[in-house]
């Protein structure tokens, strides 16, 4: 990119915010000596984490957490450099990042948007990051993307799988590494026909949120498209901790499958009153009851036990994956926190290391060369096989995983079985596709603030 693109992309301000019309009164300042928002003039630059470490996805938060940590040890050259000795490109070469030591600090989102938007703005003015890495829900996503973009910095969203963060709330500074709801209706529609059959009644429970709408829609399309009928879609606050009223009735709707469209502490919660309520157990139209869990995670399979036992679902990431990256990933993170990382560990963990190889690629930490670094990418060996991060849409295409619960696991961790490998050509689509705001939806400009 040349100086006078950089210096023309920078300038434009992007006054559009993400969300369904969140109100962002924040007014982004910077030296007038600087290029761009928090241009790092020292040894150092600072990245902000900003994760759920309290509310409903807690656990995921933790585990990204230490994901992020491990990734800013490996950027410096400390530990064994886990996924960069794998890494397709070797712009970095474990001394920082343009021979600048990485340092981080740490929000908390409490998986409410207006908790993510203060913590990330607080990280941006005061502790001068470049980049924010983080976030287990789709709504704090998309809103602290819509921040990111008016502030003039880069957004490498964490745990976030609703259609909108990279369709009609696409912003030019934020990019996902993570798969999202039409990706595990496509993977996950051919598996489940196969196994319950096509002439299926579906009934679904979905979390009231920008997520759970999306994904709920992109199952039933999905599932539709093989013979399935939809009896009902029940939409759940994402409070909800007792799911018992809104199960009930699905035991005398004409349902025969039950698709809980939800994540973290509340699909531990639905599923184990699902099963507590013996649905399971039931006979319905000639055929056994089945629950589909669209969305999984490890940290939620262990959450439910047993009740995931024959449960299918779908998985960006899994650290039984056999390829180099991931027995890279896996040997790091299990030896410096004793356990295997989590699918949100992961991407996260990704996402740090991505930001920086695109600042190393770019020679610049501006957030427009970043972005173009970023736009197209092609890289390998960070697991799921080759990957691309689509320039229209800043949305990674890789291959997904079709998960299901364990019959017999033999500890804690050996929840969840790969049962598929989804190839990424499955899951692709257009990237004006409808779901993801057709001809409307658009990245604007670059926005790199000061």
């Amino acid at each position: 990119m040349t100086k006078s693109l950089i210096t023309r992309r920078g300038m434009m301000k992007n006054s559009a915010i993400a969300g369904a019309g969140l109100a962002m009164p924040t007014i982004f300042t910077g030296s007038s000596a600087a290029a761009f928002t928090n241009e790092p003039t020292g040894s150092t630059v600072k990245f902000g984490f900003n994760v759920p470490q309290t509310g409903p996805y807690a656990d995921e938060g933790l585990d990204e957490l230490r994901a992020q940590e491990l990734a800013v040890e490996h950027i410096n050259g400390m530990g064994d450099g886990g996924m960069l000795n794998t890494f397709s490109s070797k712009a970095l070469g474990g001394n920082g990042v343009l021979g600048k030591k990485v340092e981080f600090v740490t929000g908390d989102t409490q998986t409410k948007s207006d908790a993510a938007r203060a913590s990330a703005k607080s990280m941006i003015e005061k502790d001068g990051v470049v980049m924010i890495n983080g976030g287990s829900s789709s709504g704090v996503a998309v809103a602290v993307q819509g921040l990111c973009q008016e502030a003039g910095i880069i957004f490498m969203a964490g745990l976030t799988h609703s259609n909108d963060t990279t369709g009609k709330d696409r912003k030019a500074n934020g990019f996902r590494h993570f798969f999202n709801a039409y990706m595990s209706g496509a993977a996950l529609a051919p598996v489940l026909a196969n196994a319950y059959g096509k002439e299926r009644r579906a009934y679904h429970l979905t979390a009231d949120y920008t997520w759970g709408w999306t994904q709920q829609e992109s199952i039933q399309a999905a599932t539709e498209a093989m013979g399935w009928q939809t009896v009902n879609n029940v939409l759940t606050p994402l409070a909800s901790t007792d799911f018992s009223s809104y199960i009930a009735p699905v035991l005398n709707s004409g349902a025969d499958v039950l698709v809980l469209n939800h994540y973290g502490g509340n699909m531990i919660n639905s599923l184990t009153q699902a099963v507590q309520f013996g649905l399971r157990d039931k006979m319905v139209n000639g055929k056994q009851f089945e629950i589909v869990v669209p969305l999984y995670s490890e940290l939620m399979a262990a959450g439910a036990g047993s009740n995931v036992e024959g449960v299918y679902g779908s998985m960006n990431w899994n650290w039984q994956l056999q390829d180099a990256g991931t027995q890279a990933f896996v040997k790091s993170f299990g030896e410096k926190y004793g356990r295997p990382p989590s699918n949100s560990a992961h991407t996260c963990y990704v996402q740090t290391l991505l930001y920086a190889d695109a600042v190393a690629r770019a020679g610049s930490f501006n957030p427009c060369a970043v972005a173009e670094a970023l736009e197209g990418f092609e890289f390998d060996g960070m697991g799921n096989g080759p990957t691309l991060y689509r320039a229209e849409d800043h949305q990674c295409f890789k291959d997904v995983l079709v998960m299901k619960g364990k019959e017999n696991p033999s500890n804690q961790y050996d929840t969840l079985e790969i049962v598929e490998t989804t190839p990424r050509a499955q899951v692709e689509y257009a990237a004006n596709h409808p779901m993801f705001g057709g001809d409307d939806a658009s990245l604007g400009s670059c926005n790199a603030g000061a």
